[in-house]
């Protein structure tokens, strides 16, 4: 007798975790960046740039983390109520729930006779019903109870780790304009490295993935850099 080996599928479950690092840590090496070197252009003393920069990194990291905590509490708000609704829908209109279910059905090429028994099963379990309906009708997974305080803490400390990196160089440099070149180069650097391990956790080419970063990153850092020129 041959025993076949368990089959065991590897998927990628953190995709909000990621996405919540990707947000902080992105934000995180440009702005700061481009705050301190704006300041470069118009002072030579490294120390105020990186009081400047720390009070960035501060006001930066507790607002995108309140706004992951506020994205975060809107997902479960939003479940919450369509699920009511569903709820609700399943009691009133049952036929009418019992055909929408149909109708998934058929999308993925069943007929009606096919699906029928699972429609039966469905009507006697209610709350069954709604989780299908949830999932398979509106695209909804039940959001972690947990996930605005993950998010914003997963967020603004992604935010914070990545501004130390281009502030770095001018807690040990103390001329600001030397210190700005150290800075521009740690942060293609970081933002290579970033953009690597990003492409390796997400599933995408992690070369390409870093080659966007330090394109995007680089861009953006550059826009930004230009306009607190502009403005100090």
């Amino acid at each position: 007798m041959h025993l076949h080996p368990e089959h065991a599928e590897k998927h990628f479950t953190a995709s909000d975790t990621v996405r919540d690092v990707v947000v902080g840590m992105s934000d995180g090496l440009t702005v700061p960046f481009a705050l301190a070197a704006g300041i470069s252009g118009a002072i030579a003393i490294s120390h105020l740039v990186v009081t400047a920069g720390l009070a960035e990194i501060a006001a930066g990291s507790i607002a995108m983390g309140l706004g992951g905590y506020l994205a975060g509490r809107s997902e479960s708000e939003h479940y919450a109520s369509e699920r009511r609704r569903e709820e609700s829908e399943v009691k009133s209109v049952p036929a009418v729930e019992a055909r929408e279910v149909e109708q998934i059905f058929e999308s993925y090429g069943l007929r009606s006779e096919e699906s029928a028994p699972v429609v039966q099963g469905l009507r006697r379990r209610p709350q069954a019903w709604v989780d299908f309906m949830m999932r398979f009708e509106l695209g909804l997974e039940k959001p972690d109870p947990r996930r605005a305080l993950i998010s914003a803490a997963t967020i603004g400390g992604s935010y914070a780790l990545g501004g130390i990196v281009p502030l770095a160089p001018y807690i040990f440099v103390n001329n600001a304009h030397a210190a700005l070149v150290i800075s521009a180069a740690v942060t293609i650097v970081a933002l290579g490295i970033f953009g690597y391990v990003k492409g390796r956790f997400s599933g995408a080419r992690p070369f390409v993935s870093a080659v966007q970063t330090v394109v995007i990153g680089g861009i953006a850092a550059t826009a930004a850099f230009l306009l607190a020129r502009a403005i100090s």
